[in-house]
């Protein structure tokens, strides 16, 4: 499983890496590094995929500076090290809020 702990270690040491996809939608988003760094750095995580076929990974949640949420995917690469796979701003309809999916 991937942990808060690995997750702020490896955003402290600067030792993680963002996905194509994950920088894209960063983008799109309007999300500096240094914003998601900082979300990260706060973050706790409300879902675990310990049987995702790419590997274990996990939905972590933190919020923005002006309190806005944020979801990130977080893996773990071929070397061990954190990967963000995806990042993105939690909305209807797919989010009820930022903990709950819409049924």
């Amino acid at each position: 499983m991937i942990t808060i702990e690995f997750i702020r270690k490896e955003i402290q040491n600067q030792s993680y890496e963002i996905s194509i996809h994950g920088d894209d939608e960063r983008i799109a988003d309007g999300l500096s590094i240094e914003e998601i760094e900082f979300v990260l750095s706060g973050c706790e995580i409300i879902e675990q995929y310990p049987d995702d076929e790419r590997g274990k990974s996990c939905l972590a949640m933190g919020y923005l500076q002006n309190g806005k949420p944020v979801h990130t995917v977080c893996g773990k690469n071929r070397s061990g090290h954190l990967v963000i796979i995806t990042v993105y701003l939690p909305s209807m309809p797919k989010w009820k809020n930022e903990y709950k999916r819409n049924k």
